[in-house]
């Protein structure tokens, strides 16, 4: 169980602007209170992703990435939570996509993230590197045929906890001009278009967050002291989304869910579980802003 779930949230992480996702831009807010309990879980979120064309229809995409999490920790605990309640995320990335054959384009990309609570400065042990290679077929519209979308790639994470890449898979497909749906990780859902600006969806959806912990915490289970020194939080849930489109580009989201697993734990410098943070199912609240290129 521990490494399935350590695989997903690994594919939810390196989940990148080729996987399921056209947006250039996008600021949102997160909202997960945890049910029976205190804690609750805020989080701001922002990239910008700039497409920069070449020569034919090739790109070079860079890209910047910040979230800025606020973790209330009240649950009675016998080690010392005070500097679990701040945590920021950093990352920059470097993709390229290139078209190859017609309908054909693969691509690259690479990052380096800084994730941690920040107690001092910058420690190696807060950096991460990622790659990812994927291969995208796209089916245009036609009079007979509707548009689709596969995407299958490649992904390697400094944290994924196994020594080789991983695979990823997501479909798209256009049913009719008002309903359309997607299937992969870390997203699958059905929309229905009630009008070109008002947009419904159904959804299951993984969230998530890592960071460094530095300054270890020491936790003692069954006279045994134990050394945290991450914070990983997987979330999975279900639920209904709304999306209103000022223009083609730009629009405002909003979801509403509640979660399938809820899995916040603290580990060890070898992924190993240490605590487990009040994993009872709750309510999941997110919305923002985002810029679309199609």
């Amino acid at each position: 169980m521990r490494q399935y779930l350590s695989l997903l949230f690994f594919l939810f992480f390196m989940s990148t602007i080729f996987a399921q996702t056209s947006d250039i831009a996008r600021v949102e807010y997160t909202w997960f209170p945890q049910d029976d309990s205190d804690n609750s879980f805020r989080r701001f979120k922002t990239f910008v992703n700039y497409p920069i064309k070449l020569k034919n229809e090739d790109y070079l995409i860079p890209g910047v990435e910040y979230q800025n999490v606020e973790f209330q920790f009240n649950d009675e605990v016998s080690f010392n939570t005070q500097n679990l309640d701040r945590f920021q995320y950093y990352k920059v990335n470097l993709a390229y996509l290139r078209k190859f054959k017609e309908n054909w384009r693969y691509a690259v990309e690479a990052g380096i993230v800084a994730t941690s609570n920040f107690q001092t400065s910058l420690t190696s042990d807060d950096m991460l590197f990622n790659g990812s290679a994927y291969v995208i077929k796209t089916r245009p519209k036609t009079e007979t045929k509707k548009k689709t979308r596969l995407i299958l790639g490649l992904t390697f994470n400094t944290n994924a906890g196994t020594p080789f890449p991983l695979p990823f898979v997501n479909y798209f497909k256009e049913v009719s001009p008002k309903v359309n749906y997607a299937l992969g990780i870390p997203k699958t859902n059905i929309k229905y278009l009630f009008s070109p600006k008002h947009i419904v969806q159904a959804f299951v959806t993984l969230d998530g967050f890592y960071a460094n912990v530095q300054k270890d915490i020491a936790i003692t289970r069954n006279n045994v002291t134990e050394q945290a020194t991450e914070l990983s939080m997987l979330v999975a849930l279900s639920g209904l989304g709304y999306e209103y489109k000022f223009t083609d580009y730009f629009s405002f989201y909003s979801y509403a869910g509640y979660t399938i697993l809820n899995d916040i734990r603290l580990r060890d410098d070898d992924t190993n579980d240490i605590f487990t943070i009040n994993d009872n199912n709750s309510v999941y609240f997110r919305f923002g802003l985002k810029i679309k290129v199609y």
